[in-house]
């Protein structure tokens, strides 16, 4: 047996209302709509990963997504052109990554990183 595929699923009342953060700030396709349900997912092929943590790394708090981007620095323009506020950087952290920590329209915290 293989696993092919871990997809997190976040309850939220009105699954379009995350629309403009998962597709405009962070570039994701709309793969799926049934209008109760809706799946983002990235252009290319996603590795399937799984973390459980008893904190998020630099004294900061468990984010419930770690989304890798491939330009942090453009991934951080959209979300301050978007007016989203900075929970937690951005910082260059001792294990080999650059990131920052973000809200989005559901109030979950995501850890939005590139590796160096």
């Amino acid at each position: 047996m293989q696993v092919k595929r871990i997809i997190a699923n976040m309850p939220a009342a009105e699954p379009a209302g995350v629309d403009a953060f998962y597709r405009g700030v962070l570039g994701l396709e709309l793969a799926m709509d049934h209008g109760w349900i809706r799946t983002y997912a990235g252009a290319e092929r996603m590795t399937v990963q799984v973390s459980f943590a008893s904190e998020g790394g630099s004294g900061t708090p468990v984010p419930e997504l770690s989304i890798e981007v491939d330009n942090l620095d453009e991934a951080l323009r959209r979300v301050q052109a978007a007016g989203i506020a900075l929970v937690y950087g951005p910082a260059e952290e001792p294990w080999g990554v650059r990131r920052f920590y973000v809200r989005d329209p559901l109030g979950r915290l995501v850890n939005i990183l590139q590796h160096a």
